[in-house]
Formats: C-alpha cells, structure tokens, sequence
C-alpha cells in the first residue's frame, strides 16, 4: 500500500534518515520503534508529507502509495489518504470546540453536511468523547486533545493512519480503549496504520509486524517476537520472557501466564524485602485544596503531604486534576479554598521570581522552558542560573538522551529530547522539591531509567519528588508512595505496592503476570539469582 524505496533525509551538516526501505501493506499495523532521536518522527513526517516542507533539509528517494510516487506532493494533497497525528495535538488544532474540530477536515474535502454529522456522531461513540462535543478545545486535558486529534483524522476516513506517540498523554485504560478501536479499523474496514510508540508494552500486543529504526540507521522489519529478541530497547513482559528463557517471547499479559509455571518453584518465597527510603521532614502540606477553572470544580478538597527523601506517584484518568494540583503547588494556579505550605511559604503569594526556590516543575509541554537559540545556551544559562558548575545540565542531558549536538536549536530536537534538555534544565538548580508533569512522554526505556536513577538521587539527597504520570512501570521502578485521584478528589494513596496493586488499570506488567507482591523484573531477577 505505502511504500518507501532509498529514502534518505538530513541537514547540511548531518543526516537523519538513511537509505530507509519499508513497505506498510493494505490492512496492517505496524509498530515503528527506535531509541529517542533516531529519527521515527522525521521517518513519520515524510509519509505525511510534512518533511521536509514543514522542517526544512534535503529528501531524496521515493515514496508510493499504490505503486504511485507521492514524494513530490505536498501534506494538503495527501490529506484524503494519509491521516497524520503528531506528538502534539494542541498544536495541529484550527478551530475552538471538540465537535467543530471532528467536522473540520471533512469540510475541507466538501463532504456532504449529512456525511459529516454522521461521521462525527460516529467517531464520537467510537472514541467515547460524546461528553465532550461542545467543550473548548483549550479546556480539555492533554490525553482528551490526544483522543480529539485522533478522532479528527479519522473523521476523513484515510486509508493509511500515521500516529505519533498516540498513547503517551493517556491513561491505561484510555489507551488500551484507543488501541483496540485503532485495531478494529484495521481488522474490520482494511485501514493500514503506522504508529510509532515509546510505551511498547501497550502497542506490542496490537501489532502485525514491528519496525525497528536504531541510531546506525539500520532498520529490522519482522514479527514483533522476532525483533525483540535482541532489540536494546523492550517492555518489562519481554525483559521477564528473556530471563525465563521463553521462546517465543510473551507479548501479551495473557501469554505470559500461562509460561509461569517453570517459574513458580523458585518465586515461593517472594521478592526481596528492600527498606524504604526514610520519610523527612514535610517539604509539602496541602490540606482541603478547592481548584475550579470557570464553573467547574477541578480539585475538591485535596489534602497531602510530601516529605524529604520520598518519591510520590500522581495517578488519575485523564482530566482527574493532576495537572492542575501541580500547578496549584507551584504557585502559578490560585486556590479557592484550603491551605497549602510548599517549604514553609504560601507558593501562590510568593514572587514569580523566587518560587523556583521553593519548587521546580517540569509541565508537560517542555518547550515552554526553551527559549534559546541552541542547546548549549540552554545548559550554560542553566547552569549560570542555578549557580552550577559549568557542565553540569550538559553530563544530565546526555544520561538522559545521549548524542545530542550542542550547537542544534531546542525546536529541532524530538519530544523525548526536548523533555530530556528541559527536565535536565530543571534538575540543574536541585530544588527541594521537584514536581514533574508526563516527564517519560517520548523517552525510550534506557532514558527512563536514566531519570529513575536521578530521581532517586535527588530523593536521597533529601528532596521531595512529586511525578504525575500514566506511566506504570516508572511508577514501579521509582516511586515510594502513589496518590491516585479521580474528579479532582483522592480515592487512593499510600505504599506504591499496594495501591497500584488494588486496580489493575494502574498495576505494572510483572505484577499482572505473577500476582501482587511483584513489581519488577530486577526482583525476579534477584529471586531466581538467589535459588540459582
């Protein structure tokens, strides 16, 4: 159906896509994996037709789509078969309402209006956004735009779906809700899909086949089990199959427990019990915190504590308040009720200029915090600022997303990059407390557990560490204490666990598979060391 022959792509001065061959065939999924940076949105960009009109550099090779070449037509011309969602969806969007957004690409193809109110209705189902038709596109919260921007493409019925990181601003059952409806269009109407996705574990399960892009620029094509086996970068069930020695590797919860067996003998006994890191003093305390944005009560009274030396998860549905509690704490969102002290101060009354000193916060669009011209004015103005050794915001980029080119503009860099320089920005100041929003959106295994490791540095340091995520697993690797809330109120919250363990939504993978007291694989692995 698509095809890409030599396609090659770079700047003057470096090269980006090299001699790329890859065939997407009719009524297909197929997963595009690779390290941050190595290139799967500019390999994206080029199906849709956005590069390089829309990024400037030079392409050379062909794209055809049918057996025709389409490499010289532009977006706009695709349009009507190739539906593309980026990483951020708040930046494609052109009009003001959900149900406005649905129809807009319809309109510029002049469909009948009866066709558009139809496809609309029928997207809004499909989607479970009904609720939200007539809600302002700025109010929505980032995995409600993420679902709006899906459901705009799919309005225009496009035979080949590109997504870009589709799951990374949504919760674990909204993901697997969109996945499975992504796979319903593929199983039942034909349409072909290319997804790229850090979050394999959600995808893999989903995919026919799985192209793998690494920073050589060699590409793997086969079936998901095949390119795992050796690929650096792998969901924990994988990493699990790898350990137990299971082939072919599990890719789905389901086939994993079934394999379980040959593990149970040397799991009786349970994972190695591993103290807590010590609580210090109280670097937060929100009591009975009333948010509202408008007429709509968005937080309804929270109250908290986050203490020295503890990492805590923030856990909710999409739209459960989690980024406007982190805002709140930071100063920059005012209360309508309640008290809050963040190292002693009211945050929201204190000077712009000095709350940094009281909290850092890392918001989940991270080019807010970019404004330079290049990525090593951003680490020397980090630096300068915080008062750091000169090199100091640079050694933390590249534990994060190594190979980074100092003189390349933040803008140029992917997702997962600019998240990288701009949590690396944050972390140079060390701040007693750190609060971050979605910080693994776009990072790849080895870079999250990069920031897993400095995290937990910071936490033994004695800093406080409050992290609002989807992500389960880094949940699993780095938290201490998990506060899940739900329409603006706690429900839950106490050692990471037990609480991830009473939902399944937000349980880790190894914990799915060999029951409650698993979190990870490194526990596994230091179970079957020690009977070994």
């Amino acid at each position: 159906m698509i095809e890409l022959r030599g396609v090659r792509f770079g700047y003057d001065d470096r090269t980006v896509l090299d001699g790329i061959d890859l065939t997407v065939e009719e009524g297909e999924l197929m997963l595009l994996a690779g390290p941050t940076g190595v290139g799967k949105s500019t390999l994206l960009g080029v199906v849709a037709g956005l590069v390089p009109g829309y990024t400037g550099g030079t392409l050379s090779g062909d794209v055809l789509l049918d057996g025709e070449s389409i490499i010289e037509r532009p977006a706009r011309e695709r349009a009507h078969s190739i539906g593309y969602v980026g990483q951020n969806p708040a930046a494609w969007f052109v009009t003001d309402t959900v149900e406005e957004e649905l129809a807009y690409g319809m309109e510029q193809l002049g469909l009948p209006a009866e066709t558009m109110r139809r496809r609309v209705e029928e997207t809004l189902d499909l989607l479970g956004i009904a609720d939200l038709r007539h809600r302002d596109l700025r109010t929505l919260s980032g995995g409600q735009q993420q679902r709006v921007a899906i459901g705009s493409v799919l309005t225009m019925h496009p035979r080949l779906l590109v997504l870009d990181e589709p799951t990374s601003a949504l919760d674990p059952t909204a993901a697997e809700d969109v996945l499975a409806t992504i796979t319903r269009l593929v199983h039942d109407l034909g349409m072909s899909v290319l997804v790229a996705e850090h979050r394999l574990e959600r995808v893999v399960p989903f995919a026919d086949r799985m192209c793998l892009l690494r920073p050589d620029g060699s590409l793997q094509v086969d079936e998901p089990s095949i390119v795992l086996a050796d690929s650096p970068i792998a969901p924990p069930l994988v990493e699990l199959g790898r350990l137990a020695g299971w082939e072919p590797l599990p890719l789905s919860v389901r086939d994993a427990r079934r394999r379980t067996s040959s593990l149970k003998p040397a799991l009786e006994a349970g994972p190695e019990v591993v103290a807590d890191r010590p609580a210090g003093d109280t670097r937060v305390a929100a009591t009975e915190l009333v948010v509202t944005h408008g007429k709509r009560v968005v937080l309804r009274g929270v109250s908290m504590q986050l203490h020295a030396g503890r990492i805590t998860a923030l856990m909710g549905r999409n739209g459960a308040g989690k980024s406007t509690l982190l805002w709140t704490l930071q100063g920059r969102l005012a209360r309508d009720a309640g008290r809050l002290s963040v190292g002693g101060a009211d945050p929201h009354t204190t000077k712009r200029e000095q709350r940094r000193e009281l909290a850092g916060m890392v918001p989940q669009t991270a080019v807010d915090l970019l404004y330079l011209e290049t990525v090593a004015e951003e680490c020397a103005a980090a630096d300068q600022s915080a008062g750091a050794e000169t090199g100091t915001c640079r050694a933390l980029l590249e534990r994060m997303a190594p190979g980074i080119r100092e003189e390349t503009h933040p803008r140029d860099l992917s997702e997962g990059q600019r998240l990288a320089l701009a949590v690396s920005i944050v972390l140079t100041a060390r701040p007693p407390v750190l609060l971050l929003d979605e910080p693994t959106r776009g990072l790849d295994y080895p870079a999250k557990a990069a920031l897993a490791e400095m995290l937990v540095g910071l936490a033994e340091e004695g800093r406080a560490v409050l992290v609002a995520t989807h992500d389960v697993e880094f949940v699993a690797r780095v938290a201490d204490e998990v506060i899940v809330i739900a329409e603006g109120e706690v429900v839950s919250s106490g050692p990471v666990r037990r609480v991830v363990a009473e939902s399944p939504a937000f349980a880790p993978q190894v914990m799915k598979v060999l029951g409650p007291q698993w979190l990870r694989v490194d526990e596994v692995a230091r179970a079957l060391g020690a009977t070994r």
